[in-house]
């Protein structure tokens, strides 16, 4: 059991939500995380403040739409992340042609052959080039005059292949809606990218084991969506990292995991970080991974609420003790901080 506990404190302080660690800015946390989940951007920005000290929707838009620090794409797992914007390439270039292929069935199954599809991704990349940023019910307008249903899910399936094809990616928001501009426009190629080939899949990996660490070759096939033999490979070719001292006992380290955080999919087996017992709770199914209340990188319970002036929720798991002095006092630091953060 201690020799668990200590795994988890070290998983925690990895991952920048225990051990007393948060970083100071969006680059500061990407750059100790590489990436953080974001097929729901508010809960991404939350991951994000859940990393650091004092930080402000404000400062995250500033980077995803201003300063085009971070950049959100499909990188690892084929899903939706936030990554620091000098990653993007390089990512894309290790990512993209796996699930373009992987995408090629699933367009064949919604009747969109190859031509339809090189003519979406001319038509999309004209448009925006054009018209400039537009987002993704604007781009379904502008492909109906190709023949494609405005309903469904060809239009949303067309442009991400254009985002994996490296022709455009998300850029600022529109009142509170992404949208999407030309990545070289957004992102211009300055020079070579920095990894290529099995050296991007090796820096993957690295990168992977400092911020998810202690981990293991299969905990990272799992993260990164790679064929086994592929991750495994690479993961034997990374020199492991010095071993940190158990953490101290010290005050328990409470943060507000958004829903579909990292913590929680960042690895092959759930019991770590959930207690079994409590999983349903957690992921209830369709999908969904519920935010949670942590402390020192344990679940105890769910939360819901902070968006838009609604209070923060917070629902222990049944049967659990009553959380204690310290433990009460971190959630309601934690939910001010929300409040503050949202306002």
């Amino acid at each position: 059991m201690e020799r668990r506990t200590t795994e988890r404190l070290l998983r925690a302080r990895a991952q920048a939500i225990g051990g007393g660690v948060r970083e100071d800015s969006v680059a500061e946390v990407l750059g100790r995380v590489l990436a953080v989940q974001a097929q729901d951007l508010p809960a991404a920005e939350l991951g994000l403040r859940a990393r650091a000290r004092g930080l402000t929707q404000e400062a995250v838009r500033r980077a995803t739409d201003t300063e085009r620090t971070a950049v959100r794409g499909w990188f690892m797992r084929g899903t939706l992340q936030l990554v620091p914007a000098a990653d993007a390439r390089w990512l894309l270039a290790l990512f993209g042609p796996v699930y373009l292929a992987l995408a090629g069935r699933r367009l064949r199954e919604l009747g969109l052959d190859d031509s339809l599809c090189a003519r979406s991704e001319r038509l999309i990349a004209d448009a925006i080039g054009t018209e400039g940023p537009l987002t993704r019910a604007q781009l379904t307008d502008r492909l109906t005059t190709l023949g494609v249903e405005p309903k469904g899910q060809s239009a949303f399936h067309l442009i991400r292949r254009a985002a994996l094809a490296g022709r455009i990616c998300h850029g600022p928001q529109r009142d509170g809606e992404a949208t999407f501009v030309l990545l070289d426009d957004w992102l211009p190629a300055t020079s070579p990218l920095p990894y290529t080939g099995e050296a991007a899949v090796r820096e993957l990996a690295r990168r992977y084991r400092a911020a998810h660490g202690p981990c293991d070759a299969l905990d990272f096939v799992h993260w990164s969506g790679l064929k086994t033999t592929t991750g495994r490979n690479a993961w034997a070719a990374v020199r492991d990292t010095a071993p940190e001292a158990p953490p101290a006992p010290g005050e328990p380290d409470v943060r507000l995991l958004p829903a579909y955080d990292n913590y929680l999919v960042g690895y092959r087996s759930r019991d770590l970080s959930v207690p079994a017992e409590h999983e349903r709770r957690v992921w209830p199914g369709g999908g969904q991974i519920r935010a949670t209340v942590v402390v020192d990188g344990l679940a105890v319970g769910t939360w819901s609420g902070g968006r838009r002036g609604t209070p923060v929720k917070v629902e222990p798991f049944p049967g659990t003790e009553p959380p204690s002095p310290a433990v009460a006092a971190g959630i309601a630091r934690e939910s001010a901080d929300i409040a503050r953060f949202s306002s």
